[in-house]
């Protein structure tokens, strides 16, 4: 009783393959979702299969197969490389990254930053900086750290944000369930969502909401030393310009997302021109409406087939292999946003070469090889639950937490002479534009 099934199964295939070229099967076409038609189901195709005319009727009767088709013509993927940053903006972002580093040595006991700007890690690189304040407001992730200094030969205000030490912390954390953003604090009795003149608004917003908790518990401690510090630059110099010094926010990691949440509202609702923005392993601050007011704030272009330009206003470096910047998931509602840097060597040190600017928010040449869908900002009740499970995928290294997500031009997060051991000895980056 089993024969008839299996010789009629392979005559059946072999009819198939007679037919190769037309659209018509013999189990009833295809249904558009890849199966063969038929009643449904693994026994429904074989019922198919039997109930079929004889096989051997159908090859007979077979029209000739059609002539051979010339080969469809192939077209040539893209094979240019993505451009690789100046070497101005390479030096530049060196030279931030170690600045970030130094915030690291805020809210250690027994050390900390002291004025004119001294401490255990990389302070003496910066002669040029004189510290004016430091903050912290706990140890907890959602809480902040960092330091606020100014650089008078560049006429800049350098606000830096410490990540977080706490490697657990930050992976739990980043399942957290997204609420609402308004890039202001509304007023006693006044609706956050009333479209008030001089106020700009963004539209279905939402973000992390343990990266707005880190910013509101700091915004009162930066925004009237910043504003003040601001003030006293225009009176600094004898020069005839008035403009105040520039305010360059920095921050890795958890300090990127709170630095991003920190100059949207300097710039967006405080109004203030020269905001400048370099951050290195940011994660994903908030929703697909949120990263674009981010990059309508910031004139950053979105759109990937446009050609890849360095941003001035916002610089945001990742690295290969660097799980951080892929968190939260796009399946819980989050979205990366543009301004992306690449940094495309897995180990110390990068050269100017390792360095591309990326195109829009999910560069497939970058740190989102997949690609996160732009068009769908809706949170299933599966993403829900996995958020609250903190679930993530194995396709993420979060093991790279120890490594790529610290290796920004030199290893970041440890307040030592020289700064993390695996520095010493490192040679620094010494590049002019004959060497390249």
């Amino acid at each position: 009783m089993r024969v008839a099934p299996i010789c009629g199964f392979a005559l059946h295939i072999a009819s198939l393959l007679a037919r190769e070229d037309s659209d018509q099967s013999p189990l009833g076409g295809n249904d558009g979702s890849g199966r063969l038609g038929g009643s449904g189901g693994h026994s429904g195709s074989f019922r198919g299969v039997i109930r079929a005319k004889p096989p051997v009727a159908v090859i007979a009767e077979a029209a000739p197969p059609p002539p051979e088709r010339p080969p469809p013509a192939i077209t040539p993927s893209p094979s240019d490389p993505a451009p690789v940053v100046p070497l101005p903006v390479f030096l530049s972002l060196e030279r931030y990254a170690r600045m970030v580093d130094v915030a690291y040595c805020v809210g250690i006991t027994g050390s900390g930053i002291s004025r004119p700007f001294s401490c255990a890690s990389r302070c003496a690189d910066f002669p040029e900086l004189r510290l004016v304040t430091t903050w912290n407001t706990g140890v907890l992730m959602r809480d902040s750290c960092g330091y606020i200094a100014v650089d008078d030969s560049s006429r800049e205000i350098i606000v830096a944000f410490r990540g977080t030490y706490s490697i657990a912390n930050t992976v739990a954390d980043l399942s957290t369930i997204p609420q609402k953003y308004v890039p202001y604090e509304p007023g006693e009795g006044e609706d956050e969502d009333a479209d008030i003149a001089g106020r700009t608004k963004c539209t279905n917003c939402t973000v992390h909401m343990g990266f707005l908790a880190s910013w509101q518990s700091t915004r009162d401690l930066v925004l009237p030393i910043v504003a003040e510090a601001r003030n006293e630059s225009m009176n600094l110099n004898s020069t005839s310009s008035t403009a105040p010094y520039r305010v360059h926010l920095v921050g890795h990691s958890l300090g990127g997302a709170v630095a991003a949440l920190a100059a949207l509202e300097m710039k967006a609702v405080l109004g203030w021109e020269d905001v400048q923005v370099t951050t290195f392993g940011e994660p994903r601050v908030g929703n697909i409406g949120f990263a674009t007011f981010l990059e309508g704030v910031f004139d950053l272009g979105s759109n990937p087939s446009t050609t890849a330009t360095v941003s001035d206003s916002y610089r945001r470096v990742t690295h290969k292999n660097d799980p951080v910047p892929l968190l939260p998931l796009s399946d819980w509602g989050y979205r990366s946003h543009a301004g992306e840097i690449f940094i495309t060597k897995v180990s110390l040190s990068p050269s100017p070469q390792d360095v591309i600017q990326c195109n829009g928010r999910s560069d497939p040449a970058c740190s989102d090889e997949d690609g996160s869908p732009d068009d769908e900002d809706d949170i299933g009740e599966d993403a829900v639950v996995a958020m609250r499970k903190g679930i993530f995928p194995p396709s993420l290294k979060l093991w790279e937490l120890f490594f790529a997500h610290r290796d920004y031009f030199w290893r970041l997060g440890l307040c030592l002479p020289g700064g993390d051991p695996a520095d010493w000895g490192r040679e620094r980056y010494n590049y002019t534009d004959n060497e390249l």
